[in-house]
């Protein structure tokens, strides 16, 4: 087992290279080995190329009786690539170490029942906790219909997001903000809210200098009040408006001007934020980076619908008049307080970045 820790550990190091550009496949990375040396390694890259398993074995002659470390559960379908446990087989593996079954009902225990049958030793398990981590928004998508949701904000000492006149810019260090860029480029998709794009007109794209498969950009937008000079129309890659308007006149000048709109069913006269979930996941969006003010974080957290939040705090004190992190109304006795669990805390810059998870239930 211990050994099987080892590659497996290499198996996922692998797969994270493909950390900013797979979507909407999940991570995966694959080592073969054989007489206890690694000669052969390979991960997922983009969609539409090699799975990890196919990677790996393009880089060895032979492969008969090699053991292969592989981060997930090796697939059995037909899609844009063949079968990678029909791969494995063929190869001659004799057996294969999985971290997880893929939850994917397409595969979901078939590819390791192929394998079990074609006479392979199958192990399923190690480092599975990793696995998973790795591929939240996949694991997700595919078992509650709905992405990974994490937002990020910035705040003061004092908990304030802006002055009260809005202004913002900048609360946080430029070490921050460039850490900001690196979650926008794991993200599937940067979602936000009209007021934000009103105020600020943000690009939503991932400034980094590696290669990434650039985040879809998603506006809520109730009454279709997006401007069509809004930056984001004249910049590459896919802008979507989901809104309860059917205001035609509207829709057509914003489709002209490049973005695409999408009419979902509304609730207590917004869109219904389960609805925009499932929306998303139809989209094979995996993971959503929220990037907006305190009214669409407030109802995001009151419909469990947050699964993290990363809050950059900075050592600046703006005031009580400031903005708020959150609006939440129906917070009125300490009964009714939402609860988080704090995951990390590290200092980027002059700040401290928090990691955090809301509980299931208030305590």
């Amino acid at each position: 087992m211990t050994t099987d820790v080892f590659y497996m550990a290499r198996a996922l190091q692998l797969a994270g290279n493909g950390r900013y550009t797979t979507d909407p496949n999940p991570r995966v990375g694959c080592v073969l080995v054989r007489d206890g040396a690694i000669i052969g390694e390979g991960w997922h890259a983009w969609a539409g190329q090699d799975h990890a398993e196919v990677a790996a074995l393009k880089t060895v002659q032979d492969a008969t009786g090699a053991t292969a470390y592989v981060t997930l559960e090796p697939c059995s379908h037909y899609g844009k690539t063949p079968p990678c446990c029909e791969a494995l087989i063929k190869a001659g593996v004799s057996r294969v170490v999985a971290a997880m079954q893929d939850p994917n009902p397409l595969v979901s225990g078939q590819g390791l029942d192929r394998l079990k049958a074609a006479g392979c030793e199958v192990v399923v398990g190690v480092l599975e906790d990793d696995a998973r981590l790795l591929n939240r928004g996949h694991i997700k998508r595919m078992t509650e219909n709905r992405p990974f949701v994490r937002s990020k904000l910035a705040m003061s000492l004092d908990g304030r997001t802006a002055l009260a006149s809005g202004e913002s810019q900048w609360i946080t260090s430029a070490c921050a903000r460039a850490d900001v860029q690196r979650l926008r480029a794991e993200s599937s998709a940067i979602l936000t809210g009209i007021s934000t794009v009103l105020a600020d007109d943000p690009a939503l794209t991932a400034r980094v200098d590696f290669d990434v498969a650039q985040p879809l950009r998603v506006v809520l937008d109730t009454q279709l009040q997006m401007p069509s000079h809004a930056q984001m129309a004249k910049l590459p890659g896919r802008t979507l408006i989901l809104t309860c308007s059917g205001d035609e006149p509207k829709q057509q000048r914003l489709q002209q001007a490049g973005f695409e709109i999408y009419r979902l069913p509304g609730k207590n006269g917004r869109l219904d934020l389960h609805e925009v979930m499932r929306f998303l996941a139809d989209q094979k969006i995996n993971e959503v980076l929220v990037e907006a003010g305190a009214v669409l974080n407030g109802a995001l957290l009151a419909a469990d619908l947050l699964d993290e939040l990363i809050v950059y705090m900075a050592p600046a004190v703006l005031g009580d008049q400031g903005r708020g992190l959150f609006h939440l109304p129906g917070v009125t006795t300490m009964a009714d307080k939402k609860v988080l669990k704090l995951l990390d805390v590290r200092q980027v810059g002059g700040d401290l970045r928090l990691t955090l998870e809301p509980q299931a239930a208030n305590v």
